[in-house]
């Protein structure tokens, strides 16, 4: 099978390191240097006798001028996580496979997350903010919830929602979900217990917030969730800004000086200049760290390169998407 790498040149290197291309062109025939949209866009012959395109982050738009160039086109492998601006109705009518490394990519952001769950339970960035402004050592004992018997909220089993539900099973906290869109069933097995979006606010000592950015969730979480939250309780957000009301989470940021939101997203993003999240000292913001940097990004390549290996010995892919999928996915 003829095989062509088109994605951004800036992020090539690291999702498909040589490693892994040495990898892929054992299976493979690879066609040309890699390539960008852009450089695609000035001559589509490239394309006549692609079996399957390798792609990642600032992939191609599959619409109908690229495919009727690629009358051969099989099967694309975007080793990234969202699809949207990628797949086209034109390709489910082609009938052509799409796969993605949208699980590779929740890893580091199920670690990231797990990793601010348990530091919220110690109360940890509190006791940064008291450190950095007065020199201010708090007395032992500590009030904090610690992860023995403390409650975490998990909002949408999306994959890394179920992810982090998952870690949440090896520590002794109770865990609550909040998705309609799950069975019970699927609840239990997580370990966890179904609850309605208030309830996740008022019972969780840390809330983590896991919803795809679709325009039913578009300013899901209000300020009136956010000022239900339990004494010295933390948000976290790595999900998307826009999720968040943010002009009423700040109101409530200011009023409850002792709950913290640690925000990896914002919306817009980063923040404008003038933003009073930068300003207030209950708010942690990070660089939409979460999701896959450096090195992490060769593990979606490494999936992709898996995938590959499944379909060109003709087995059943693990990462496949439908269209129906598609339609839940951010």
């Amino acid at each position: 099978m003829k095989a062509l790498y088109i994605m951004s040149d800036q992020s090539f290197s690291l999702v498909y390191p040589p490693n892994i291309r040495e990898a892929i062109e054992k299976l493979v025939e690879v066609q040309t240097v890699p390539l960008t949209p852009a450089m695609l866009r000035q001559d589509y012959t490239v394309l006549q006798d692609i079996d399957i395109i390798l792609s990642g982050w600032g992939g191609p738009r599959m619409d109908h001028e690229l495919l009727q160039h690629a009358p051969h086109l099989k099967a694309v492998f975007y080793a990234a996580g969202s699809l949207k601006k990628i797949v086209t109705e034109a390709m489910w009518e082609r009938k052509i496979v799409v796969t993605n490394a949208v699980t590779a990519n929740a890893i580091p952001v199920m670690e990231f997350t797990l990793s601010q769950i348990l530091f919220s339970l110690k109360n940890g960035w509190r006791f940064v903010r008291d450190i950095q402004q007065g020199n201010l050592y708090s007395r032992k004992p500590f009030d904090i919830a610690g992860a023995f018997g403390s409650t975490v909220g998990i909002i949408s089993l999306s994959t890394v929602g179920r992810g982090v539900s998952q870690l949440l099973q090896s520590f002794d906290v109770n865990t609550i979900v909040y998705d309609p869109f799950v069975s019970e069933e699927q609840v239990k097995k997580l370990g966890a217990k179904r609850c309605q979006l208030e309830d996740i606010f008022q019972l969780s000592d840390v809330v983590s917030l896991h919803t795809p950015l679709l325009e039913e969730t578009r300013g899901l979480i209000r300020g009136a969730h956010l000022q239900q939250l339990k004494q010295n309780a933390s948000f976290i957000n790595t999900a998307r800004g826009a999720i968040v009301r943010e002009d009423e989470m700040i109101e409530v940021l200011r009023q409850r000086k002792d709950i913290t939101a640690i925000l990896d997203v914002t919306e817009p993003e980063p923040p404008e200049p003038h933003s009073p999240l930068y300003e207030l000292p209950n708010v942690v913001l990070t660089p939409h760290l979460a999701g896959s940097q450096g090195q992490e990004c060769a593990r979606m390549g490494y999936y992709m390169l898996l995938e590959l290996e499944r379909y060109v010995n003709n087995q059943p892919l693990q990462w496949q998407v439908s269209r129906e999928e598609l339609l839940r996915q951010a």
